[in-house]
Order: C-alpha cells, then structure tokens, then sequence
C-alpha cells in the first residue's frame, strides 16, 4: 500500500458512523505527538495526525501491534498530553484544556495494571471512583456508596464487595477495576489492553458486558488492543496503526483486509466473513519451506 492509498483510507471512512444521528462523543481531528528526550532533539516516536469520532453507545477498538502508538493515541484522547497538531474534545471540549477534577469526571481510564497499595476492600476500591466528585480525605456520602453498589451489581460484581483485592481471579479483578470507573459517571471510558491477562471466556465476557453499558448509560467506549479477533467480534468501528500512523479507519469489515493485516502484524493471515457478516481472522499455517 503506498502513502497516498494509506492516507485515503485513513480519512475516507470516518465520515460515516454506523450509528446515524447518535451524538458525537469524541472527535480526534488530525492529532499528532511527538516524543523527544530533550526538547531540541530529534523526536524518538512520533505519532502522526490522526482522526476518527466515537459516538455515545459506540466501541471503538484502537488496533495494532506493538510500538504502533496506541497507547500514545489514549493518552491524547484522555488529556493527560496536549496534542502537538490538531485537536481532541470530549462533547465539543478539548480534554487536555479541561482541569484534572472535569475530567476525571468525564473520563474513565482503566490501565493494564491498577496498583493496589493497600488490601482495599473491593467495595472500598470502587469508591476511589468517586474522589473527583468531593473534597480530599473526605468520608462518603450515602450518595456515594449507592453509586459505587450500583456500579458493582452492573458489573455482576456485588457479591466481591467484601473481599479483598488480593483474593480476586484476573476476571474478578478486572470486573471491580471497571465498576470503579463506572462509579466515575464518565461520559467516555478508555481501556488500556483489559483483556492482555485474561482467559478467552473472561475477555468475550468482558467486552460483551462493555458493549452492554455503552448501550444502557449512553458512554462511548474506546478499547487499545492487538487482539483480531475480539475488535472484529465487538468493536463498532476500528482505527488501525501501525509504526505511529493511521492506515485505516471504519468498520471492522471495512479494515479488515487481509493483505492489510498481513502487512501490520506480519503474520500469514485469512479473513473471511462470518455469519452475522464481521470479519473472521485465522492464522495461516506455514508449511514446508515456507515454515523456514
């Protein structure tokens, strides 16, 4: 694929949403970073302009390989960076402009690892959820632990409240990490590769129940990911990376192409078209010399 057929699909298919006239959530407008070891250096990664929208009720799967940039790309879509070109906003407003408290209200992040200082109480761990709403050191309202417990039970999580993080599975885990982010009543929640430690049951389980929460409280859910087959299975649209640029972005049938794929993950791969018409990765075997 030359340049030029790379920017024509990256730019081509983010007009269209699958979704009609659900409001827009997240614009990301020709965005760009640039990593440098000092501020005169030559830049170490950069990622180039980038745009897509994401919708209320919609998953949109940030997709590649390593190094591609796509925890670059959720850093500037969380506010934490300001983009060095082009321009993020949440509901008309740039995230990186808004003050640490707006968006922690705004935005949920659940990373790879959430550290655990202490042996909190699950219950207790997804009160942490509700700190930007209040004052520092302060105890919780009524209001608070309702929010938290209903966070919990929308999770399937009600039952752990009382046990200690340390005691959960990897699936219980993340189930509680996720209900402290909902107890953040965010308008958009951003994942950080949630499924990287988590068998196939636990990870399809996860993303259903993501796209079930999208669907009832109206969030728009953004998820990192190198994973095919979930993004093809789950995900609304996909943005494609690879080497810190955007290939492609649209629906899964739409950046699903096989020489494509092939091309980012080097990786001998098949896509055919599945029942409910998504895509359907396999790895092609390498025989004989090939195998090499």
């Amino acid at each position: 694929m030359s340049p030029s057929d790379t920017s024509t699909h990256a730019t081509g298919d983010r007009g269209a949403s699958p979704n009609g006239a659900r409001t827009e959530r997240l614009n990301v407008e020709q965005a760009s970073y640039a990593y440098s070891p000092e501020a005169q250096a030559a830049p170490t990664f950069t990622l180039a302009a980038t745009s897509f929208q994401a919708h209320e009720r919609e998953l949109v799967a940030i997709l590649g390989p390593n190094a591609s940039g796509k925890s670059t790309l959720l850093r500037l879509i969380s506010g934490t960076i300001a983009p060095l070109s082009g321009r993020v906003e949440l509901d008309g407003e740039e995230t990186s402009r808004l003050d640490v408290r707006t968006r922690a209200q705004r935005i949920a992040v659940v990373h790879q690892e959430s550290p655990v200082v202490y042996p909190a109480l699950a219950g207790d761990f997804v009160l942490q959820g509700r700190y930007p709403y209040g004052r520092a050191l302060r105890f919780a309202t009524k209001e608070d632990i309702e929010i938290a417990h209903n966070a919990l039970a929308q999770v399937g999580a009600d039952h752990l409240s009382g046990r200690t993080i340390g005691e959960l599975s990897g699936g219980e885990k993340q189930r509680v990490i996720l209900a402290r982010a909902l107890a953040q009543q965010p308008r958009l929640i951003l994942l950080d590769e949630p499924t990287l430690h988590l068998d196939i049951g636990a990870q399809v389980e996860l993303l259903e129940r993501l796209r079930q929460l999208a669907q009832e409280n109206r969030y728009a859910v953004v998820v990192v990911t190198h994973e095919l087959a979930l993004a093809a299975e789950f995900a609304d649209q996909v943005v494609l990376l690879q080497h810190g640029r955007c290939l492609r972005v649209g629906t899964p049938a739409a950046v699903y192409q096989a020489d494509l794929l092939e091309q980012v993950f080097e990786a001998p791969l098949d896509v055919e078209v599945g029942p409910a018409g998504r895509p359907r990765v396999n790895l092609r075997a390498r025989r004989g010399e090939d195998a090499m």
